[in-house]
């Protein structure tokens, strides 16, 4: 990097990608040679969703409030009340741009299509640059919508795929922004590999249902597998085109001389069951909907740390770990951890937490959704604990059961770690000033 540069910061990623669909992951189904690449150079963390559900979890990425605080279920509004990770940028001189999903703005699908539903220009976040949309679920009828500057963008209608077509804006913008000198921080969000599980051809005709190698715990129930394999096969094509936008990036970032001086953080939103458990979609506990890749790349290849670490990384973490990688001051606002030592040697480490703190505060009320409120933890240490109200649900020892086959909730051989992980996600309850009832262990 430059002496005197300031870095840059660019989010990355996509709906519903779960963290065990990447190369680097071991999945025999997806060849994803530039997240693996951004990997092997980088540093890759604990992705955690702390609410594996779209509104939420963006309402927490860009407040860094934890959701009940922020945005507490699907189609919630962000309250334009509250400053986001763009306002921290700005204060700092950045240049902020967004493209593509947001999904904090409360509209309802019952009253028109969210691709088409305008988004105020007082509830866009704060960003200088904001091109994008409510929600969409039609990849090849993508409509964004917006600002540049003062100039207001009326809905326009993007001509081919969704993640092809929202890598060319944020690729326009980076040209500006090596134009005119100014440090940014920026985010893609596309909507792949959400469902419906539609890709472009050239990755689409890579993958076939018969191919699919299905998670062990994907039971063995033909309706269940059936669904898996042909959703599965959709999924790991669109994965593939978000993994090649990717690689578009990193290229401009090189050719516009960006790249030494560009954080680029890689991840999604939260999971997709894909049958694991028998369940399919979000809204659930298990691993395959908490957790998500997290790769934060770039700026050259030596100084700064690299490989594998075991911190859990939740929602609200991001924006201030953004804001650290950077040498930025995290506001007292942000309720989030800044990891961005982990990134950058040299600088003093903080204390981080034990565990990610799990809630769906809201249920959706969808099919293939948890439909009742939940609250939970996973630790460092390997444990993950769920209650529903006044009811413990859920125990595993991940460490020996990474595919949550044996439930120890209810088993008093572990009562002694239960009441531990209890009192914990009692703590994380009374810490975020949320509220849960939870059941009365003997």
């Amino acid at each position: 990097m430059a002496e005197g540069a300031r870095p840059n910061v660019i989010w990355v990623f996509g709906d519903q990608h779960r963290a065990q669909s990447v190369g680097y992951a071991g999945d025999p189904n997806v060849c994803t040679p530039q997240i693996d690449r951004l990997a092997m150079e980088g540093l890759r963390l604990q992705g955690v969703a702390g609410c594996p559900l779209c509104c939420p979890y963006r309402g927490s990425l860009l407040s860094s409030r934890y959701p009940h605080q922020a945005v507490p279920g699907h189609e919630y509004r962000l309250s334009p009340e509250l400053p986001t990770v763009a306002h921290a940028f700005r204060e700092h001189g950045y240049h902020t741009g967004w493209f593509g999903k947001w999904h904090v703005d409360g509209h309802h699908e019952r009253d028109g299509r969210g691709a088409l539903h305008a988004v105020p220009r007082s509830r866009r976040g704060g960003f200088d640059e904001w091109l994008g949309y409510e929600n969409n679920n039609s990849q090849y009828d993508c409509w964004v919508h917006g600002h540049r500057g003062a100039e207001e963008v009326a809905h326009e209608r993007l001509p081919g795929y969704e993640t092809d077509e929202l890598t060319n804006l944020l690729l326009r913008y980076l040209r500006d922004r090596a134009a005119d000198r100014q440090p940014f921080f920026a985010g893609l969000s596309v909507q792949p590999p959400h469902d419906p599980y539609v890709a472009p051809e050239a990755w689409a005709t890579r993958h076939t249902p018969g191919r699919v190698v299905l998670r062990p715990n994907v039971p063995a129930i033909p309706r269940v597998v059936d669904q898996a394999r042909r959703e599965l096969a959709g999924y790991h094509a669109m994965i593939e085109n978000l993994d090649h936008n990717l690689g578009r990036v990193r290229s401009a970032l090189a050719e516009l001389g960006l790249a030494a001086q560009t954080h680029l953080i890689f991840f999604s939103d939260h999971g997709d069951m894909h049958g694991s458990q028998g369940q399919f979609r979000k809204t659930s506990p298990w691993e395959e909907s908490i957790r998500v890749p997290l790769v934060i790349g770039g700026v050259g290849l030596y100084g700064l740390g690299r490989g594998a670490a075991p911190a859990l990384v939740n929602h609200v973490d991001l924006a201030p770990t953004s804001l650290g990688l950077c040498g930025l001051p995290v506001p007292a606002w942000m309720q989030g951890t800044d990891y961005s030592h982990r990134r950058l040697r040299g600088k003093a480490p903080v204390e981080e937490p034990d565990s990610a703190f799990l809630q769906l505060v809201v249920p959706t009320g969808h099919g293939h959704s948890t439909d009742r409120p939940w609250r939970g933890l996973v630790t460092r240490a390997g444990w993950k604990y769920v209650c529903l109200e006044h009811q413990a649900w859920l125990l595993f020892n991940l460490n020996e059961d990474p595919y949550e086959q044996a439930n120890l909730a209810h088993n008093t051989a572990f009562a002694t770690e239960r009441r531990r992980l209890h009192e914990r996600l009692r703590q994380w309850i009374a810490e975020t000033g949320d509220e849960f009832a939870l059941p009365t262990l003997d």
